[in-house]
């Protein structure tokens, strides 16, 4: 094996031994900002998150942003959510290569929908008739670089933003990913992430100011701002590996496992299979569990997932192609979470 690639595995090994062990579980609740760790995409969802070594694409830029490289064109995709409790998740992906040195550029939004809310003070404590909607989103800017189709590493910077109609909290952070593949058929990959790696977030402006009276013998109000308690990003490394069975020149059929840390919450373990029928047709199912969990504490990301994709050629004998993707994971309370998602390759 080429030295730089010996170099570059050891250093992600190392790096996400010290991290894997770094949790501390009398932490579990108390990050913020989950809605980045809420799968917007639909095919990664259909394998609950746990293609970590072999997502690849736009949506790679959710998981692990290496596999940004392993596109072979331009891509464009959308993603929608249909979460608990009426609360849905809208994402936008775009990857494009860069030169012919194996690198690939990308953007990714995504904002949470949370619906409308009666807007109460402490003088109209039953509403006042007027609404407000909060504002959740993460944008992202990523770059991911593959070495001679063996190992790829890539990085997003993003920026995450929770406001609501007078307060707002904002922080920068970081995910990073290296995948590897090896195998006589390329057919084993290995890959590790780690995301959310950031600054706090704190939440500032005129919903946390308040009029009091002066203390003094002449009376007037004086504002006086509080400060809120600042809080962490969720975040988690995420080790993982694939093999894949090759049925003929076209058909694939894959098995994924992958370990989960949560800096703030269990440490998560699971596997899947994928089936590809050439590039037409593709099903996943997977479970994932929360270790030592008891069951009624368990979180909702856990459990059964499946997934269907359809993909067809935008016109006879193009290379453009325009798919369809759906995933499906089963939670314990509500109806399940629901993905659907929309890709244009060319």
């Amino acid at each position: 094996m080429n030295k730089k690639y010996i170099l570059l595995l050891a250093f992600a090994a190392f790096f996400s031994t010290g991290v894997a062990f770094a949790g501390n579980p009398d932490r579990q609740g108390e990050a913020g900002a989950n809605q980045l760790i809420i799968n917007p995409w639909a095919r990664c969802a259909g394998l609950h998150a746990m293609n970590t070594s072999n997502t690849m694409g736009a949506e790679a830029m959710y998981l692990n942003v290496a596999g940004l490289s392993r596109i072979t064109g331009s891509q464009i995709q959308l993603g929608h959510t249909r979460y608990i409790a009426d609360i849905n998740l809208n994402a936008i992906g775009f990857a494009v290569p860069v030169g012919s040195g194996g690198g690939a550029f990308g953007i990714s939004l995504v904002a949470m929908d949370l619906g409308e809310f009666d807007y109460t003070t402490t003088e109209t404590p039953e509403g006042s008739g007027a609404t407000f909607s909060p504002t959740y989103f993460n944008m992202g800017l990523s770059y991911a670089h593959l070495f001679e189709n063996k190992v790829s590493v890539g990085i997003t910077a993003k920026v995450v933003n929770e406001s609501i109609s007078n307060a707002t909290a904002r922080a920068f952070a970081l995910d990073a990913g290296v995948q590897y593949i090896t195998g006589e058929d390329d057919n084993f990959k290995f890959g590790i992430s780690l995301r959310n790696i950031g600054s706090k977030m704190r939440f500032t402006g005129e919903g946390l100011s308040k009029q009091l009276p002066n203390p003094g013998p002449v009376q007037y109000n004086n504002t006086y701002y509080e400060r809120s308690t600042a809080y962490e990003l969720p975040s988690q490394l995420n080790i993982g590996a694939s093999y894949d069975w090759l049925l003929g020149k076209q058909n694939r059929l894959s098995f994924v496992g992958n370990f989960t840390s949560n800096a703030f919450s269990r440490d998560q373990l699971g596997g899947g299979l994928e089936f590809l029928v050439g590039k037409n047709f593709a099903f996943r199912v997977g479970y994932k569990a929360e270790l030592d969990a008891v069951e009624e504490e368990a979180t909702i990301d856990n459990g059964v997932s499946g997934g269907l994709s359809f993909s067809i050629p935008v016109r006879k004998g193009s290379d453009s192609r325009l798919g369809l993707d759906y995933g499906y994971r089963q939670t314990k309370i509500f109806n399940g979470i629901h993905n659907l998602g929309l890709r244009l390759e060319f």
